[in-house]
Formats: C-alpha cells, sequence, structure tokens
C-alpha cells in the first residue's frame, strides 16, 4: 500500500489529468458524434429539403463551439463517469500493485501472449463498456445534468427499457463488433507486426539504437500510421453507435427506437439558444455496424468517417512504440 503523502500525489496527478483531458475527450467525442448530412436531403415525401444545422469543421472549432454555447461546465460534461471509474481503477490498482509500480507507472497488461493480451483487452472492454455509453450519452446530451443526482441523469440518458433491463446495452447494434474488430487489429495487428520486425521494443527499459533495424523501423512506423485507415472509422462508427438508445414496443423490434412512450418530463438544455450538435433522428436508427458504415458514407460523406484523424494516428504511435 501506498503512504498517505504518495496517495495525495497521486490523486492530485489524476485531477490535473481529468482537468485537462476530460474537455478534450468530450470535444473529440461531440465532433465525432455530430450528424452533419449533405447540403439537400429527402424529406418523407421525395421532396429536396436543405441541411439547416450547425456546419463544424474540425476538433478546435467543435472545442470552441462548445464554450461558447455551453460555457466551462458544457466543456466538463461527462466529467462525473469519468472520475468514477478512474477513481475504481485507481483504488484497485493501489490495492493489488505494488508500490513501485504506482510509482513508476509500469502497469501494464499481463504478458500472456497475443491470445491472452486479446482475452484480457475483450474482458477490460465488456466491463468498461456501460460506462463509456453513459460517459457518451452524458457528453452529447444537449440537456443539463446535474453532478450529484445520477439518478436524474440516468433517466435522462437512458430509456426506460435500458433501465429496466440494463444488459440491453450490450446488444447495442453494431457496439460490440465495433469495439471488438479495434481490439483485435490492435492485437493481433499492430501487435503481431511489431513482435515481428521490432521484438527489441518488448524488452524492458529502451533498446540502444544498433539493436534496431531502421529499415524494419521505418516499415512499422508506415504500417502504424496507415492503420489509422481502419482504426478512425471503427472508433467514429462506436460512438456514433453508444449514443443510439435502445427501446422497446410490441410495434418495434428490440433495436428500433420507439417514437412514444420513453419521453421523459422536460429537462433544461445547456444550450440557452441552440444545440452544440446535431443528432441523428431516432426514428431511422442504424442496425449494425456495416450499416452504420454506409449510412454515414451515404448522408454525410466520407469525411465523416475520418474526422479527427490525427488523434487516432498519435494514439496509435504512441501505443505502438510504448
Amino acid at each position: 500500500m501506498l503512504g498517505l503523502l504518495d496517495m495525495l500525489l497521486l490523486l492530485g496527478s489524476l485531477a490535473l489529468s481529468l482537468a485537462i483531458l476530460v474537455p478534450l475527450a468530450g470535444a473529440l467525442v461531440r465532433f465525432r458524434a455530430h450528424y452533419n448530412p449533405k447540403g439537400l436531403q429527402l424529406d418523407s415525401e421525395g421532396g429536396v429539403q436543405p441541411h439547416t444545422g450547425p456546419v463544424i469543421s474540425s476538433f478546435f472549432s467543435m472545442l470552441r463551439r462548445v464554450h461558447r454555447i455551453e460555457g466551462w461546465p458544457g466543456l466538463y460534461k461527462g466529467l462525473m463517469p469519468t472520475l468514477l471509474s478512474t477513481l475504481v481503477i485507481t483504488f484497485f490498482l493501489m490495492i493489488f500493485l505494488s508500490d513501485s509500480n504506482l510509482r513508476h507507472g509500469t502497469y501494464s497488461a499481463p504478458d500472456a501472449g497475443v491470445v491472452g493480451i486479446l482475452v484480457y483487452s475483450i474482458f477490460a472492454m465488456l466491463v468498461s463498456l456501460p460506462q463509456v455509453i453513459i460517459t457518451n450519452r452524458a457528453i452529447t446530451t444537449p440537456h443539463k445534468l446535474p453532478y450529484l443526482n445520477p439518478i436524474y441523469s440516468l433517466r435522462v440518458l437512458l430509456t426506460p427499457t435500458e433501465r429496466r433491463r440494463p444488459w440491453i446495452l450490450y446488444l447495442t447494434p453494431g457496439l460490440l463488433t465495433a469495439q471488438v474488430a479495434h481490439i483485435a487489429y490492435i492485437v493481433l495487428g499492430l501487435r503481431s507486426v511489431r513482435q515481428l520486425l521490432l521484438p527489441e521494443l518488448a524488452n524492458p527499459g529502451i533498446p540502444r539504437r544498433a539493436e534496431i533495424s531502421p529499415v524494419k523501423f521505418v516499415v512499422f512506423f508506415v504500417i502504424t500510421l496507415l492503420s489509422t485507415i481502419v482504426l478512425t472509422p471503427l472508433e467514429v462508427i462506436a460512438i456514433r453507435l453508444s449514443i443510439q438508445r435502445n427501446h422497446a414496443a410490441p410495434e418495434f423490434n428490440s433495436i428500433s427506437q420507439e417514437e412514444e412512450g420513453d419521453a421523459e418530463e422536460a429537462t433544461e438544455y445547456a444550450g440557452m439558444e441552440e444545440d452544440v450538435i446535431g443528432l441523428r433522428t431516432e426514428r431511422e436508427p442504424y442496425v449494425g455496424l456495416v450499416d452504420c458504415a454506409k449510412r454515414i458514407i451515404e448522408e454525410e460523406g466520407w469525411g465523416a468517417l475520418y474526422r479527427a484523424w490525427w488523434l487516432t494516428t498519435l494514439g496509435s504511435l504512441s501505443g505502438a512504440f510504448s
């Protein structure tokens, strides 16, 4: 166990990290969740209707827009579920890991081979999936959520069906597929290629320059960069599917969106005059990973699948060479 001073330093560093990362993560989720269809859309009668929602072209534009419309509270939407999950993980590590591991940040997934790491990663994803769904919905909802009233917040974020049967969150169409595909590509793809080309990176410490082949290093670097082509759409699709609420009614199946029956009482909106982002109608839900990708391309264009691709690239490089 850590001493009192070490615990205070650890909690202080976590607080600083959350203060910086929560607004950035929130802007990223909103940017990728924002529904921005092409200029002309067809209505239910086949007539042409122009798109009238906000057009947000970059991650930093989204960051500025959130601050302009919702202020600092808007930038910290999703703080409470992120804080709670972070505290649970931190206290778990404080109890079960050694002092040296915590002080030097050496914790990593158990080294049990590719299959073992894949199973471990999928298990961790399954445990955290409800928290991810709730966090993404808390970030993208136009409603103002109280920090210290979780029951009220859950009534806003979850449908009655999801509250009665919380396991239905795992049945959100295509979400598990997108998450598993993302994990499998990193573990079975990038990690296996790194082990083949640069096994020295798996050894403790920083390898000497003479131990690494420059050609193999460049090849792996390029492969990691190109992985953005696969990983970014999966991340965008996962966000879109995570904010798609599950309803159930006799005249609808479990993956459809109900027109009536799940509406909550009126809640206060975070933006005084306009919403930060546009959200796709719940009347025509995505029914899977492939369907989500096809509809995004048809309705919004290829660019919507690669929003903030450079952040995915930075994350891939960081994970590949760590």
